[in-house]
């Protein structure tokens, strides 16, 4: 077949977990799929990451010139995949459109894109550029599932979610866990470990946190742990928004934390080896691949019980409700003073990583790639 997949998450120079996801999933499909053509499309915005692709691969880039581009391109690219006379086509972001009679592909990573309008918009800032965001993604991913033959997503969990918020038959609707990046692993020389330290400021020993993982309950649980802990240790939030919230400025000035801003993957794995505790009290995962990196990297997790975080992480992370500050001050204060607690959970991340394998997730693709693709129509 001609598989067509949409990789423009290679092309902007960000980070997140859709990015990873496509980082991780393309080359593995291209490596397990040597009987398959790959197009592979991207944009001019940035450099494309992945440097080397085998010779059943080529690469295709559609023009980026504006914030708008992206838009553009998601209404217009439908020509040039036509041209291309794919077979297949995988959108890995959530949404995507193809003209028949290219079999459409989606990896849909939770169930929030197509959840009613009002309750998606009601747990985002009430911004207008983010509410006009929101509102597109859900327009697409709505349109998206209305001409789809399949649908990937990355856990039971947001099956689950997804078949219940759609009328999309259950066959048509995949679980596939991901994997996660060998190079996901412990930084264990000091050398290394001290200039990454020094090179951020980083002169307490912290807790790791992502400040768009409801940074704000980590913020109020650190205000219930003992003063001890609080003067001898730091929060340390990373952050793709050069511009943080208010609360996390304000745990800045008050000298208790300090955010990183797009730290480099080199520089993630070392401080999640260096961190003394993973905090997590997110509110919905589809997936929850920085749990899973925490753990390789021997980071204790401390993480909210919802959405597929149990599914992922077992019982190698303590959990508690995300609403649940005082559960969750309990649980970072039994981390940060029971090393043999601690050390329980390092060992047990380590073993709950082995059931996640990237070239697992791409056979499992394939597989759905072969039987859409030999559907008539």
């Amino acid at each position: 077949m001609r598989i067509g997949i949409d990789v423009r998450y290679l092309s902007h120079g960000i980070l997140g977990g859709v990015q990873r996801y496509t980082a991780n999933l393309v080359p593995a499909l291209m490596a397990n799929g040597t009987e398959h053509e790959f197009v592979l499309y991207a944009d001019t915005k940035r450099e494309f990451e992945l440097k080397q692709l085998p010779p059943h691969a080529r690469l295709k880039l559609l023009p980026y010139s504006s914030p708008l581009s992206s838009a553009i391109n998601d209404w217009t690219m439908g020509r040039v995949l036509a041209q291309d006379r794919l077979d297949l086509m995988h959108y890995p972001a959530n949404y995507g459109f193809v003209p028949p009679p290219i079999h459409n592909i989606i990896t849909l990573h939770d169930e929030i894109n197509i959840l009613p309008w009002r309750e998606i918009i009601r747990g985002h800032p009430k911004k207008l550029s983010v509410m006009a965001k929101m509102t597109y993604l859900h327009l697409c991913s709505l349109r998206s599932l209305k001409q789809v033959d399949a649908v990937i997503t990355v856990s039971n969990y947001s099956r689950e979610k997804i078949l219940k918020n759609s009328h999309l038959p259950a066959a048509k609707v995949h679980a596939v866990l991901s994997g996660l990046a060998p190079d996901f692993r412990p930084v264990t020389d000091a050398a290394t470990l001290a200039a990454v330290k020094q090179r951020h400021g980083l002169e307490k020993p912290f807790i790791l946190g992502d400040v768009l993982k409801n940074s704000d309950k980590t913020v109020a649980a650190w205000g219930h742990l003992p003063e001890s802990l609080r003067q001898s240790m730091q929060m340390v939030f990373f952050c793709r928004n050069p511009q943080p919230p208010e609360h996390i400025q304000a745990a800045i000035a008050s000298g208790q934390a300090k955010v990183l801003i797009r730290p480099s993957s080199d520089d993630l794995r070392a401080l999640y080896s260096s961190a003394r505790a993973f905090v997590f009290p997110s509110w919905i995962e589809g997936f929850g691949l920085p749990v899973l990196e925490a753990m390789a990297c021997g980071a204790p997790v401390v993480s909210s019980d919802r959405g597929s975080i149990p599914e992922v992480a077992g019982e190698a992370a303590l959990m508690c409700d995300v609403d649940d500050i005082a559960g969750l001050a309990r649980l970072i204060e039994r981390v940060l003073t029971d090393e043999a607690e601690a050390e329980r959970l390092r060992k047990a991340g380590y073993e709950r990583i082995k059931l996640f394998s990237w070239d697992r997730a791409a056979k499992e693709v394939l597989r759905i790639y072969e039987a859409v693709g030999t559907k008539q129509g």
